[in-house]
């Protein structure tokens, strides 16, 4: 008995003297008051990744990751450059512990996202293409993405959301090289758009940003991403947010449908096909009194108007925008937008860009143009 006291108390011990070098490890950066000289913030880095490299212990190493987390935004350059190898190796063999690995994400955000709003107040000076030299340096070997891919199926909140910030930033910072790479990903555009069916709303719209970039000027990955459900699913997401009424997440729906279509015209066909020029009609319905209206509903609308362009611009096939005027006649569109031309209150800028709209759903397309010619403006003319 006394034998098993004394390996308790030695245990405690342990642990105790583990916490109190974690401490005094960190005291020099933090700037917690210790005796004796004070480790730089390279050479506690340098010390958190010797621990992370060689410790047995998953609480160790999970401790050093925590760590190396919280010096990360004040010490950039120093975590990216002593540490990434060692939070991949994290990714590859501790998967099992999302905590770590949910550190180990966040950690890597920090060191490659050039987000001014993600830097410390009293951080260090960067060099200014600093995220996308790490951004490089982490997309060097393809299999670190794929495995980044990999770790966004989890469903755990710790781990799925650092995981889409982290490939959006890969994204913004390296955008060709990863979008090829998760071009011949298995999978790989599928599992990012099962991210926009998450029930957690911080993920779902995350993932909006996150298919922004993916989509950036790659028709292959347009299409794809079109292929899977997409316009149903933006449809739908700005509907239940209240249409041109709601908020910033319907700006980015809106944002991604533009890229979904602009300069595409696989993708305009395949929206028309697929009876989705009719779901914008309700978009455009304004009442009596139009005064006061946000300036988040005045973005949403110039975007939808925008969107409608898109449709029916000059630069497509005419006979892709001959087919959609068409549409846009035969269920209520054209007849919407020109009851926002004779309404009052509706913002001068909303009104030039309906003008526009509607002169371009009825450019060359002559049931339009009639149409256009039988509507009668009110005795009393609208002003904005």
């Amino acid at each position: 008995t006394l034998f098993r006291s004394a390996r308790r108390g030695a245990g405690r011990c342990g642990t105790v003297n583990r916490a109190r070098g974690m401490m005094n490890l960190l005291r020099g950066v933090i700037g917690a008051p210790s005796v004796g000289p004070q480790p730089s913030g390279a050479e506690t880095i340098q010390k958190l990744c010797d621990r992370v490299a060689s410790s047995t212990l998953l609480d160790d190493r999970r401790d050093a990751v925590r760590a190396l987390k919280s010096l990360s935004k004040k010490y950039r350059l120093e975590v990216g450059s002593q540490a990434m190898e060692h939070l991949i190796n994290v990714l590859q063999t501790d998967r099992a512990d999302s905590e770590i690995i949910g550190y180990a994400l966040d950690t890597l955000y920090n060191v490659i996202s050039n987000d001014v709003e993600e830097q410390e107040e009293h951080s260090q000076a960067q060099p200014d293409d600093l995220g996308s030299q790490f951004a490089e340096i982490f997309i060097k070997q393809q299999e670190n993405v794929t495995l980044l891919l990999s770790l966004l199926e989890d469903f755990d909140f710790h781990v799925r959301w650092p995981g889409v910030k982290l490939l959006t930033t890969l994204l913004k910072q390296q955008g060709p090289p990863v979008q090829q790479i998760v071009l011949v990903s298995p999978m790989g555009v599928s599992r990012l758009m099962d991210l926009l069916a998450d029930s957690r709303e911080v993920i779902r719209n995350d993932g909006l940003l996150l298919l922004q970039q993916l989509t950036k000027g790659n028709a292959a990955i347009q299409k794809i991403v079109a292929f899977e459900n997409a316009f149903e699913r933006l449809l739908d997401i700005v509907t239940d947010e209240g249409n041109s009424d709601g908020g910033i997440v319907v700006e980015d729906c809106l944002l991604l449908l533009q890229h979904l279509l602009k300069n595409n015209n696989s993708n305009q066909n395949f929206f028309k096909e697929g009876s989705y020029i009719q779901r914008m009609k309700p978009w455009f319905e304004v009442g009596d009194d139009n005064s006061g209206w946000s300036a988040q509903k005045v973005t949403n609308l110039h975007l939808m108007l925008q969107l409608v362009r898109v449709l029916v611009s000059p630069m497509n096939p005419p006979g892709a925008t001959s087919s959609c005027q068409k549409s846009m006649f035969q269920c209520g569109l054209l007849q919407q937008l020109c009851t926002i031309l004779m309404a009052t209150g509706v913002p001068a800028d909303i009104l030039t860009e309906t003008i526009n709209t509607v002169s371009e759903v009825i450019r060359g397309c002559q049931i339009n143009q009639d149409y256009f010619a039988s509507v009668n403006a009110p005795s009393n003319p609208p002003r904005p």
